[in-house]
């Protein structure tokens, strides 16, 4: 189902062309990633999607009947709201029918109700239609759902009754995020969702967007989270998208087959033009040829003409050297803790640097990572031990807040004041490397853009040409291409680098080394941000196998009482799900609800049946062996016979035929999703009123395939386990 579309979209703010033709289509289940250069228009593009903003022409279509979730709409909140409240807020909905569901509650509870029967059948019908679109809603589980989303947005249960006023601005933006993720909107549009977030949240919202059920719709300049969650790309560059499917990484790869293939036409159509325009000024004095000549000239004038295509675009030219190289013993840290007098952040930390070694610095918001480099370099004081740096050290500092720059200065005096003795066109043609050119240069410090003031910011290090660098958050207001370039530079440098960066595929490109700081330790890994991720995940499934060793007497004690093995367990499993199932809502048959409570299930009067999991299994079980829990009393139970080849064979037979019939209807629905795709960017709306319902169709025709072939298989699984 499409839930979004936008056709030939253009937008102009005061003669300043941003979306030429801009069109997007975004499908139920699809994660869509927005990408283009700083400036491209990309968010201009998302508010005109969400209604922010107007589009000069074209069409925008949102689906019937769809939810559509952007951050900004929940910005604002009065700063005495506590964040549970402000997150509650979401679901007001929700409350309301579980207000009411209360009401009606005690009604049927007055004899003056239950005793009129007109009365009470009304009441009654009310309530079992409210609770069913409360059930649907998600309301058992709402508070589970708020908890579990604060929790994973790094908003522990002690914050929860904290006013929003408190909150620093990056919380309040990550609250925002954590709210939208909550209410689960069908289509989320998210604008840069990963600033203000560390690696484990990153982490933990990729896992959550993976899973999301709706649509997203989602700009960022984030490689590694961009590769992790997309499955379509859309870029955006000169007004115009084009789409791409798959994450970051493909359509990198695919831009550059498109851009090498309309290089390889436009070059083609233009020799054919010489070619003709050669003929024309030959032939067309001639008598004898001036007619093909006149022929040819207005074919010519008539030809569609490819515009040429874009094979550079303006790039930073960043390079890093060092004056003099360092000593091989660059940093010695003893017992060192950072921090405030009041307030103790990490430590103790012991840390060795090499020349040569990169090491990105690791840890949640809030650890104390960008005080532990202003520590190193001596601009804030240790609260103890000891910082030792290597001879002939040269340190350049790149500090994500530019404080240091002078606001009253222009780009030019700014870094020719730091470097006197080199002449105005060296300090012009530095600038120019990072895009400083013309007038560029006698613009005020205070006028630049986030994304200026890092380009300066990166000139004036360069400039330095120290042979230690530490970087804070090098990456932000940086655009891919920037981050790019960065990233070549820092590796053909010689010297040794310290970072703070929650860039994962920066790190991934850079690090030699992971300091991790986090409350309980401060540990080293060796290697990039993949082989410290890898690591941690060995580690934590150690420890899984480790709790599992020591409940293992239980775990198996408790199988045997249930009537079976682990592995007749899940045979069982797989042989009988679906008729366990139906036990299990037998066995359940006949609790009401009694009342309705957040605690995340509805109060129902427990099943006289006992334990209906246990049960469903060992029926399950039963069955899948050749017996039954219905079989007389008294009777023998039947026992499995010899399994014949020939049946064995035809079985196989079935399941290969099954796996067939599957294929062929993923395929056939695959078909229907791109012809969708297709007519929304042709705006053929009846055509694709007739695609959805045979989407419906094949969906169902695929289930239906899937259902048989798992049945099949699993009927072949346990013939093959008796033959056995």
């Amino acid at each position: 189902m499409i839930v979004l579309s936008a056709n030939h979209v253009e937008k102009q703010f005061d003669g300043h062309v941003v979306l030429t033709d801009a069109s997007i289509v975004v499908q139920t289940g699809e994660r869509v990633a927005l990408v283009g250069a700083n400036g491209a228009g990309k968010t201009t593009f998302l508010h005109i999607l969400v209604s922010d903003e107007t589009a000069d022409a074209g069409d925008i279509s949102l689906g019937k009947g769809v939810t559509l979730g952007f951050v900004s709409q929940f910005l604002d909140a009065p700063p005495d709201t506590t964040l549970e409240a402000f997150m509650q807020q979401g679901f007001a909905e929700v409350y309301q029918m579980e207000t009411r569901l209360h009401e009606l509650e005690h009604a049927m509870a007055n004899p003056e109700v239950y005793e009129d029967e007109a009365r009470f059948t009304a009441v009654s019908a009310e309530y079992d239609r409210l609770q069913r679109m409360f059930d649907e809603q998600g309301g058992y589980a709402v508070e589970a759902q708020i908890r579990r989303v604060l929790t994973g947005m790094q908003f522990p249960s002690e914050m929860h009754t904290q006013t929003v006023g408190s909150l620093s601005g990056g919380q309040k933006t990550r609250l925002s995020l954590a709210r939208l993720l909550a209410t689960t909107p069908d289509l989320l549009v998210l604008d840069e969702p990963t600033n203000y977030l560390d690696v484990e949240t990153l982490s933990w919202l990729e896992d959550e967007l993976k899973g999301y059920r709706g649509a997203v719709l989602v700009v960022s300049h984030d490689r590694y989270f961009l590769d992790q969650i997309a499955t379509v790309t859309y870029e955006l560059d000169r007004g115009r998208t084009t789409r791409y499917v798959g994450n970051y990484s493909d359509y990198v790869e695919a831009s550059a087959e498109r851009l090498a293939q309309d290089v390889e036409r436009y070059e083609a159509q233009q020799a054919e033009i010489a070619r003709i325009e050669q003929f024309v000024a030959k032939n067309i004095v001639r008598a004898s040829t001036t007619k093909r000549a006149q022929s040819r000239r207005k074919w010519l004038e008539k030809m569609e003409r490819l515009d040429a295509p874009r094979t550079s675009t303006a790039r930073l030219a960043l390079s890093f050297h060092a004056e003099r190289a360092s000593g091989k013993d660059v940093l010695n840290v003893r017992d060192l803790i950072v921090g405030y007098p009041d307030n103790r952040l990490a430590g103790p930390i012991n840390l060795q640097v090499a020349r040569g070694q990169r090491v990105a610095i690791l840890g949640p918001n809030g650890i104390g990572k960008t005080t532990l480099l202003r520590t190193l370099i001596g601009r804030h004081a240790a609260l103890a031990g000891t910082v030792t740096w290597g001879s002939h050290v040269q340190i350049g500092y790149y500090d994500q807040e530019q404080a240091d720059l002078d606001l009253k200065k222009t780009v030019l005096s700014q870094v020719w004041d730091e470097h006197p003795r080199l002449d105005q066109t060296t300090i012009r043609t530095a600038l120019g490397r990072f895009l400083f050119r013309g007038n560029d240069v006698d613009k005020p410090v205070a006028a630049l853009s986030g994304g200026e003031r890092s380009r300066l910011a990166l000139c004036r290090l360069m400039l330095q040409q120290a042979n230690v660098l530490l970087f804070d958050e090098p990456t932000n207001h940086l655009d891919l291409p920037a981050k790019e370039v960065l990233e070549d530079a820092l590796q053909d440098y010689e010297g040794t680098i310290l970072f703070v960066s929650h860039d994962r595929y920066f790190i991934d490109a850079i690090a030699t080394h992971v300091l991790e700081v986090d409350p309980a330790s401060v540990r080293v890994f060796i290697g990039n941000y993949s082989d410290y991720r890898w690591k941690r995940q060995q580690e934590a499934l150690e420890a899984a196998r480790e709790a599992a060793s020591e409940s293992t007497g239980e775990t198996a004690g408790g199988s045997e009482k249930r009537g079976g093995s682990a592995t007749g367990a899940a045979t069982a499993r797989s042989a009988g799900g679906t008729r366990a199932a139906e036990h299990r809502a037998d066995g359940a048959g006949g609790a009401a609800a009694t009342g309705i409570g957040r605690t995340g299930t509805p109060e129902s009067a427990p099943s006289s049946g006992g334990d209906g999991s246990a049960q469903s299994v060992d029926e399950s079980a039963k069955r899948a062996a050749g017996t039954s829990s219905n079989t007389a009393p008294g009777a023998r139970p039947a026992t499995p016979g010899r399994v014949r080849s020939a049946d064995l064979r035809k079985l196989r037979a079935k399941v290969e035929k099954l796996e067939a019939a599957v294929i062929e209807a993923e395929e056939r629905k695959a078909e229907i999703e791109q012809a969708m795709v297709d007519a929304g960017l042709a705006q053929d709306f009846e055509r694709g009123a007739q695609l959805e319902r045979d989407l419906d169709a094949a969906t169902s025709a695929c289930t239906a395939a899937l259902s048989a072939w798992e049945e099949a298989a699993a009927e072949l699984e346990e013939m093959e386990r008796v033959s056995d």
